[in-house]
């Protein structure tokens, strides 16, 4: 790995084809992975990648007026001080935001390159034509920003807005409402159970708390492995196996966290409020993300919760 000080201006020239070449493959990764949720932020992605299409032309041909026709390979992660960049473009769907940012920060490093590479050129057109495009890409920043709002009106916004929520919704609510769920309500069984069946609260937190955190494994490897994302636009399956395991996790140590008062009956009391909470924040979070009228998600939880309570309560009372 170079510093960039150390290179020879032939060698700046290969740099800024190599990383405009990049640039170009990136927005059009962009353009792609956003055309089919946001069509018309897609198009500002195309526009972009041809812009540094045109760039690369530019650069080549100044490179071959000066070195000829063999250009060395050099990447920017040759170089010494290129800031790394996380390949976020693999992902799908891809997120609108982090897209941008990610743009703007593109824009900036590159601009950034051009202006410390023609200060450091002796050739009056090589450090033209790097001064130009440096002034380019500060232009860009503006450019994209016009062209938001020519293709980004507050009826498309709406829109991508929509879509922005219902990707939140199949990627972090979805699998992180069926832990709560499952960590909220089949814990319950074996908690009340053994705090009945023992009359010691320390007793029943270790098996609330060995039964939290089994299903949270069990659950973050179900949800893992039961697809990559890549059809179904859930998004990366570890992100939402972690998401689904810590939820489960969270949902089973609610009740179980009030055994460690070691008065019993107390214990068991502090825990049947906190398990009504739980039932409620699920519904209410079913109701809010998932478009379930609240009266049906409430009745759906607390049925099936208090189904799994009582079966809890008759077993460790039997």
């Amino acid at each position: 790995m170079k510093n960039f000080s150390e290179l020879s201006e032939k060698e700046i020239l290969a740099l800024a084809i190599s990383l405009e070449e990049e640039d170009n493959k990136i927005y059009n990764e962009f353009a792609e992975g956003l055309r089919e949720t946001y069509p018309d932020s897609a198009k500002i992605f195309d526009l972009m990648s041809r812009e540094e299409d045109r760039h690369r032309h530019r650069l080549i041909k100044l490179y071959q007026e000066k070195f000829g026709n063999h250009i060395p390979l050099i990447r920017r992660q040759d170089v010494k001080g290129f800031v790394e960049r996380k390949p976020i473009w693999l992902s799908r769907p891809l997120s609108i935001d982090k897209v941008r940012k990610q743009s703007e920060v593109m824009e900036i490093e590159t601009q950034n390159f051009y202006y410390q590479a023609a200060r450091r050129t002796t050739d009056a057109a090589v450090r033209q034509l790097l001064g130009d495009l440096a002034a380019e890409e500060h232009r860009h920043q503006r450019r994209a920003e016009q062209l938001e709002k020519q293709f980004i009106n507050p009826q498309v916004q709406e829109k991508e807005n929509k879509s922005a929520h219902r990707l939140f919704v199949l990627q972090i609510v979805q699998p992180s409402l069926a832990g709560l769920m499952d960590g909220s309500v089949s814990t319950l069984a074996p908690v009340f159970a053994a705090a009945l069946a023992t009359k010691d609260s320390w007793q029943a937190f270790l098996v609330g708390l060995a039964a939290s955190v089994g299903a949270g494994i069990s659950m973050a490897f179900a949800e893992a492995v039961s697809d990559n994302g890549s059809l179904t636009g859930r998004g990366n399956p570890w992100l939402r196996g972690a998401s689904c395991g810590v939820m489960t996790t969270l949902g089973g140590l609610g009740h179980t966290l009030p055994f460690l008062i070691s008065d019993f009956w107390t214990a068991m009391a502090v825990s049947g409020v906190v398990v009504i909470f739980e039932l409620a924040a699920i519904s209410w979070i079913r109701n809010r993300y998932m478009d379930t009228p609240f009266l049906q998600a409430a009745f759906q939880v607390v049925v099936g919760g208090l189904l799994v309570f009582a079966t809890g309560l008759i077993i460790g009372s039997s």
